[in-house]
């Protein structure tokens, strides 16, 4: 389980102006291969690994307030409460969006835990059958569409992060073992978070302070 403090330590100067958030996932390329025999084809193939990052952002500067990192498969559902828990320990939540790979009556509870409302996809399977929590949010889905993707949409700015970090930092990392290539996507995102610090210093005039006495 990755949960790097520096990375939660360089957002706390904005929980005063962050208070929707975003989830979502994406990968970084390696210089390691993954090789294969394609029966089909009777022809070997291979692709690069790949390290995927689960983060959790705020959507108004894109700082990033909670990282995961685990197995390139992991389920994105099962890593949203995580995210959700540590963003929650030091923001006041008030809206989280996601994608409908987020969706499920768990993570929807865990939103709510926090006081804050989820706004996630739904899957076209999908009913509010479940009760509760879930059935409110379908029926705002259902029937209110329009108010709903309007709270949903603030989710593009986790794109926009992912984007960010690999504009400025690259989208593959050079290292080789499974250590060290985690601790340079960190690496990654922590320089990330001091950019965004920098233009919130000089945009809204926040005056960072760290490890406070």
């Amino acid at each position: 389980m990755t949960r790097p403090r520096l990375i939660t330590e360089s957002s706390l100067p904005l929980k005063v102006v962050e208070a929707d958030f975003a989830v979502d996932s994406s990968g970084f390329t390696t210089s390691r291969f993954i090789r294969w025999f394609d029966h089909k084809y009777g022809v070997v193939r291979q692709q690069h690994e790949w390290v995927k990052v689960h983060l959790m952002c705020g959507v108004k500067t894109n700082i990033v307030t909670a990282v995961e990192i685990r197995e390139k498969d992991a389920s994105d559902t099962k890593l949203l409460p995580d995210l959700v828990h540590t963003t929650a320990a030091h923001f006041d939540m008030r809206e989280v969006s996601a994608d409908k790979g987020y969706s499920s009556v768990n993570n929807t509870n865990v939103i709510a835990e926090h006081g804050a409302t989820p706004y996630i996809a739904f899957k076209s399977i999908h009913s509010g059958a479940a009760g509760g929590l879930w059935e409110k949010m379908f029926h705002y889905f259902a029937f209110n569409r329009q108010e709903f993707l309007g709270h949903y949409h603030k989710r593009s700015n986790v794109e926009s992060t992912f984007s960010m970090i690999k504009a400025k930092f690259r989208d593959h990392v050079r290292s080789k073992t499974d250590v060290a290539m985690t601790n340079e996507v960190l690496c990654k995102i922590l320089c990330h978070n001091i950019c965004c610090l920098i233009q919130a210093m000089y945009e809204l005039g926040i005056e960072p302070t760290f490890w406070r006495a």
